[in-house]
């Protein structure tokens, strides 16, 4: 934490003398006079929200503000990330999806009240994440202010994104680490693009995006923070950065057009059958337009990538069943700070039903619920001791893990009967003296998925209490048979699988999905328990037992006592 501290404050150092470099430096700066080209938003918009802006009532991050007729900006903020949100602009693009004379008019009044109380000084406005996406959305949604307003408004506007940039820069030279340094980037090369007299500039800005991609894009096409909602943010603004070079007739930056090819694979590797990202180190709910935009985009269009190594991630396929699994150590320092505990964890889903998830991640809930979503637990992994294989600390305001595992170690092959994974980490080894290694054969078929959890102690205990975690999807109702020794997972397609654990009694504990789009919502999860010492391995199985069939309507009783009447019928 001291090595980090003193880091950031030589990099704030730094950026303050630079910025005062610049400041008092009277050559080659050239002032901007026009704005020449307008970014594409590929974020969706919904013209209603205009409507509702007009009316006093701002949604932002999950909370609802009633203005009561003042500016937005001068009442109390729900919360920092609605703040954030306000200061950043992108809700823009509903104003401009409305494309009404009431919306450009409220629109162009708010961008005003901002700039002529100079609120861009505020704390939550000159944070540099918030003034990145501030600057995008003002140079996007710029035909929607300037279409009708006079030639003072207009020049207003244009100085004050033009200062914004400058200030970006300066910011950047400073303290700014993780995806907050990429966002600024880009936010600053866009301006250089769209501004006239900044080609000094905009040579700088893409040589600093590229190496800044260079470094923060791992080779197989993941984030440093392995966060696979970041891969999604990031191509929002890339996409329409490549467009913005071409149409100004310029070349893209080669980091720009490789780190694009890279991410869309890599992003792959997270799908479900029903369209969502698997569940690992700060992926939430999964905006379905938004996936449809990048796929769009997306020219290839191959085969998902199965082994990211760098990134740590794999996925395994066999007919309509998916499994991807998280196989690699967690991010450090400013890149683990939506991270989870969550290694070795996996997902599964049948067709377009997702069975075995992880919670997801909490971004706008209490502090108490986000930890607790990153921790071992609120995973579908095995948990030693009721501890987390990651432990997080609090480093320079952030809750960052502070340590965790360092080897992980990872094999897979297709073998005759399917797909297999065999993967170990040492996040225990320092707290417990134990190592868990993880392995997964998905059916050629996909009809069933066998995992073994072994646990391999390096001292002599007397007992090390052991779960194992399966969360499930919501649309999935479990109920347990065989006095508790199996259970029976009903799909709301119809498909109903079964779950045993060689006989080792199974409970059904309530559990917690964070990523549904209603918001958060109650589920189930199957735990298995057992001594780590006097039984080091245990190996588990799901099968299905019966296929989609939305005609036949199958009850889930019906499946529990078609089951239960098989099982006890007397052998032929």
């Amino acid at each position: 934490m001291a090595q980090a501290a003193i880091g950031r404050a030589a990099r704030r150092t730094r950026g303050q003398f630079v910025g005062a470099t610049r400041r008092l430096w009277p050559f080659g700066r050239n002032t901007a006079t026009r704005l020449l080209f307008a970014p594409h938003d590929l974020r969706t918009a919904d013209p209603t929200t205009a409507g509702d802006f007009y009316a006093g009532y701002y949604t932002f991050a999950g909370r609802t503000l009633r203005s009561h007729g003042e500016s937005p900006f001068d009442v109390e903020p729900p919360s920092e990330a609605w703040a954030e949100a306000l200061h950043g602009f992108g809700w823009l693009r509903h104003m401009r999806a409305a494309d009404t004379a009431i919306a450009r008019a409220n629109a162009r009044s708010l961008v005003e009240d901002f700039m002529a109380k100079r609120r861009d000084r505020d704390d939550i406005g000159r944070r540099p994440a918030v003034a990145a996406r501030r600057l995008i959305a003002f140079l996007s949604h710029s035909p929607l202010l300037l279409e009708g307003a006079d030639h003072v408004f207009y020049e207003r506007f244009l100085r004050h994104v033009a200062r914004l940039a400058d200030r970006l820069s300066l910011a950047l030279a400073g303290a700014v680490e993780g995806a907050d340094r990429l966002n600024g980037l880009i936010a600053v090369t866009l301006a250089a693009i769209c501004l006239d007299g900044q080609d000094a500039r905009r040579r700088r800005a893409e040589t600093m995006l590229s190496d800044e991609l260079d470094e923060q894009i791992l080779p197989d096409g993941g984030h440093l923070s392995r966060n696979p909602r970041l891969l999604i943010e990031l191509l929002l603004d890339l996409l329409p950065l490549r467009e913005t070079f071409a149409a100004r007739g310029l070349e893209p930056p080669r980091g720009v057009l490789t780190a694009i090819e890279r991410m869309m694979p890599h992003l792959r590797l997270f799908r479900h059958g029903d369209g969502s990202l698997a569940l690992f180190n700060g992926m939430g709910t999964t905006a379905p337009d938004l996936m449809a935009t990048l796929a769009a985009y997306d020219d290839a269009r191959g085969r998902p990538t199965e082994h990211a190594a760098y990134s740590g991630y794999s996925r395994l396929a066999a007919e309509r069943s998916i499994v991807v699994a998280d196989a690699g150590a967690p991010p450090r320092g400013a890149y683990s700070v939506e991270a989870h505990a969550g290694c070795l964890a996996f997902e599964f889903s049948s067709g377009p039903q997702r069975i075995i998830v992880n919670c997801g991640a909490s971004r706008f809930g209490p502090p108490e619920l986000k930890l607790a979503a990153r921790s071992t637990a609120a995973h579908s992994a095995l948990v030693l001791d009721d501890r987390s294989s990651a432990n997080f600390g609090m480093v320079l305001g952030e809750m960052r893990i502070v340590s965790g595992p360092r080897d992980v170690r990872v094999a897979r092959q297709d073998g005759a009967d399917g797909p297999e994974w065999v993967a170990s980490h040492d996040g225990y080894r320092r707290s417990l003296g134990a190592v868990h290694t993880r392995r997964l054969l998905l059916a050629r078929d996909g009809a069933t998925l066998s995992g073994e959890e072994e646990v391999t102690l390096t001292g002599a205990r007397a007992a090390l209490q052991a779960a194992v975690r399966f969360h499930l999807h919501p649309n999935v109702r479990a109920s347990l048979v065989r006095e508790g020794s199996g259970a029976l997972l009903a799909l709301a397609s119809g498909e109903v699988w079964s779950f045993e654990a060689g006989g080792l009694p199974i409970a059904i504990e309530e559990s917690l999905f964070l990523a549904a789009s209603d918001g958060r919502r109650r589920t189930e999860q199957l735990v298995v328990a057992f001594d780590a010492v006097t039984t080091p391995r245990i190996a588990w199985r799901l099968s299905r037992i019966s296929t989609a069939n939305p005609r036949a309507g199958k009850t889930v009783a019906a499946a529990i006592a078609e089951r239960e009447a098989t099982e006890s019928a007397p052998d032929a």
